[in-house]
């Protein structure tokens, strides 16, 4: 039952604030923070009591006559998600404590409507199933950036709707065709089924998949979307966005397109990586050049993001394992950077780089969560990031050694973007829009210090997480063959 107690929780969460609103904003707040870390209680406790030897799930019959089941269960790999959906929503909610949103009974029950969303997501095992929460995810994230947003927040959101169900409906395409050929709706099942279809309809299943999990993640040139959205969306969404939702892409890569369609992935898995690689490098040097520091962040999340797709595209355990553990990683280090950007906007009233400068002389604090959320993102080893980004060049070059080489520029042009925002927001003199700058507060420490953790912890102990999904990963890796 913890599988369906991960999704139950935030859903009945959710209902009770929409009931509640006419209640005050503190209630309001509370009241989700204390349903997400219940969630998160659960999460961890399936964790620290998870056996690869054993399945954490349930089944009921959803439309018995069509073989399609309510079927959500719990391997290694959705648990390492599971556990980072549990963690970042927590995060992302106390990180609005010190904003009041109006309708905010509203905003916080969209919130965890997307974490119910997302935890489907990671622990369907059926076909439709995992559609309808994949395209249920969109839906609170899409209202909470166009109606908490920026002035071209509506027409910007509506613009990330549009590429993303455009995208999803080759998916669907693509999963109603296997579900006709094997008469089952389990991703186990039609697995098997896949391996059947002739070398062309495993072509066209991969450009299907590709296409509709690219476009989520992103992946270049399905990435036109992505800078204005994150830009223009209330900081809790971009979290949601670049956190979670690019998540779900890469996972799908991993759990849909990896078995459904591997004579595809053999045929057209290059190009792909080709593409990803060369997203990797505009993404990076795009970034270099942002003076708008959420863009900048933007921009790196997208980079990341190829490499990410690389690594799954090179189809061997290196790459999908770097590209696991690079997701959670990349999903700590993102809502630790947004939000910091979010709280130098709160101080100075400004995104332009060119703008702040000297910061660190008025706030130690803030300094160091910065440096640390910062050396993860550009995988200094013993941090988050190093480990996963080690694998995934392993992996890409394993498969294609001068793919591996460019893909390998990340560590150079990462580490420039990264520290040239730090050097320009932080360091050098002071000016009248930071000269008052205040160091953080305790509710903004409460949000930095489990990221800060957490990035550390990673780095020191990645073997645990390695050891959760490893035989996830070979079990994958077998339906290929």
């Amino acid at each position: 039952m913890l599988a369906l107690t991960l999704i139950l929780i935030p859903l009945i969460g959710s209902l009770v604030l929409l009931l509640l609103k006419g209640s005050s904003v503190g209630s309001s707040k509370n009241t989700a923070l204390v349903v997400s870390l219940a969630t998160l209680a659960v999460a961890i406790y399936a964790f620290t009591t998870f056996s690869t030897q054993t399945t954490i799930g349930v089944k009921y019959s959803w439309m018995k006559d069509l073989n399609i089941n309510f079927h959500v269960s719990i391997d290694g790999i959705s648990l390492l998600l599971v556990l980072l959906t549990a963690f970042l929503v927590p995060l992302i909610i106390a990180s609005t404590f010190k904003h009041t949103y109006k309708n905010h009974a509203s905003f916080y029950a969209l919130i965890l409507l997307a974490e119910t969303a997302l935890m489907g997501v990671f622990m369907a095992r059926d076909i439709f199933l995992f559609y309808f929460f994949y395209e249920a995810a969109l839906i609170p994230v899409y209202f909470i950036a166009a109606i908490w947003g920026g002035k071209d927040a509506p027409r910007i959101t509506f613009k990330m709707f549009v590429y993303t169900i455009f995208g999803s409906l080759f998916m669907l395409v693509a999963l109603v065709y296997l579900y006709m050929k094997g008469a089952s709706a389990e991703i186990d099942q039609l697995a098997t089924t896949a391996k059947l279809l002739s070398p062309n309809a495993q072509n066209l299943l991969f450009w299907a998949f590709f296409i509709a999990f690219a476009i989520k993640m992103p992946v270049l040139p399905f990435h036109t979307w992505q800078p204005d959205a994150y830009s223009e969306s209330p900081t809790p969404a971009t979290m949601l966005l670049s956190g979670l939702l690019s998540k779900m892409g890469v996972y799908g890569l991993i759990r849909i397109m990896l078995p459904f369609a591997p004579v595809g992935v053999a045929n057209w898995g290059q190009f792909g990586m080709v593409l990803s690689i060369i997203g990797l490098i505009y993404g990076s040097i795009i970034a270099i050049q942002q003076n708008n520091i959420k863009r900048l962040i933007a921009y790196s999340s997208f980079a990341h993001m190829g490499l990410m797709a690389a690594g799954v595209l090179s189809g061997n355990i290196n790459g999908i394992q770097g590209a696991l553990l690079q997701m959670v990683a990349h999903g700590v280090n993102a809502v630790g950077l947004f939000f910091i950007v979010k709280i130098i906007y709160d101080r100075t009233g400004t995104r332009d780089l060119t703008a702040l400068g000297g910061i660190t002389q008025k706030t130690p604090a803030l300094s160091i969560y910065f440096m640390i959320i910062m050396l993860g993102s550009v995988a200094l080893p013993l941090t988050n990031g190093f480990v996963g980004e080690f694998l995934l060049l392993k992996g890409v070059y394993d498969k294609n050694a001068w793919l591996g080489g460019f893909a390998g520029l990340t560590i150079i042009l990462g580490a420039v973007y990264m520290l040239r925002l730090m050097q320009r927001s932080m360091f050098g003199e002071s000016n009248d829009i930071t000269a008052k700058f205040k160091d953080v507060s305790g509710s903004e420490v409460a949000v930095l210090l489990p990221i800060a953790a957490v990035v550390l912890i990673m780095g020191l102990f990645p073997n645990v997480f390695l050891k959760i999904t490893e035989p996830a990963v070979n079990s994958i890796l077998q339906m290929m063959k």
